[in-house]
């Protein structure tokens, strides 16, 4: 193995195990000591490849986002409506409990992004990533305002999620029923 492997291989432990303690400890409860020692690596090794444990933290968090994102493109993709659309989206977040490791690392991804800039930016972007994604695939199906649609679809999904870990919420088939007014043109004549 070249010390550009090793390198690299040992950057990916960094970050495996940030990802880790994020979800076990909190953001603000990750060190440099826990970092090096979960990731089997010299304390040193956190500084040599990442300017700080912050940076480190950032940069994991965003890889996991940009994974998330990633997936959901070749889901919608797949989806012949938008109705089917939500249902792939809704069977992809549905697993959750709200207290799954995927779950709690964006809760305290989201809250420490009130406190730092370039974390806000960059899970801004993804976001915005998905609701372009998920307004592209709901204007080619003729749903009404689109891009506004997948924001609140988008939003609606997230605070189910965050929910979740506090409250029980509502089962898949009634928050299905719920979203799918959103993608049913005329709906709000029908009140």
């Amino acid at each position: 193995m070249t010390a550009a492997q090793r390198g690299q291989e040992v950057r990916q432990r960094l970050l495996r195990a940030a990802t880790e303690l994020i979800v076990e400890r909190g953001w603000t409860a990750v060190t440099t000591r826990v970092l090096a020692q979960r990731a089997g690596v010299a304390p040193g090794l956190v500084h040599y490849h990442f300017t700080s444990v912050q940076a480190l933290l950032v940069e994991a968090v965003v890889a996991a986002a940009r994974s998330v994102t990633a997936r959901t493109g070749p889901l919608l993709a797949d989806a012949p409506s938008a109705d089917e659309a939500l249902t792939a989206l809704l069977g992809m977040f549905g697993t959750t409990s709200g207290t799954d490791p995927t779950s709690v690392l964006f809760v305290e991804a989201y809250l420490a992004a009130t406190r730092d800039e370039r974390l806000r930016q960059a899970l801004g972007e993804m976001i915005e990533q998905f609701r372009r994604q998920l307004a592209d695939h709901l204007a080619a199906h003729a749903v009404p305002d689109p891009h506004a649609t997948a924001a609140v679809l988008a939003a609606a999904i997230d605070g189910v999620l965050l929910h979740r870990a506090l409250a029980a919420g509502p089962s898949g088939d009634a928050l299905a029923a719920v979203l799918r007014r959103l993608l049913t043109p005329g709906a709000e004549d029908a009140r």
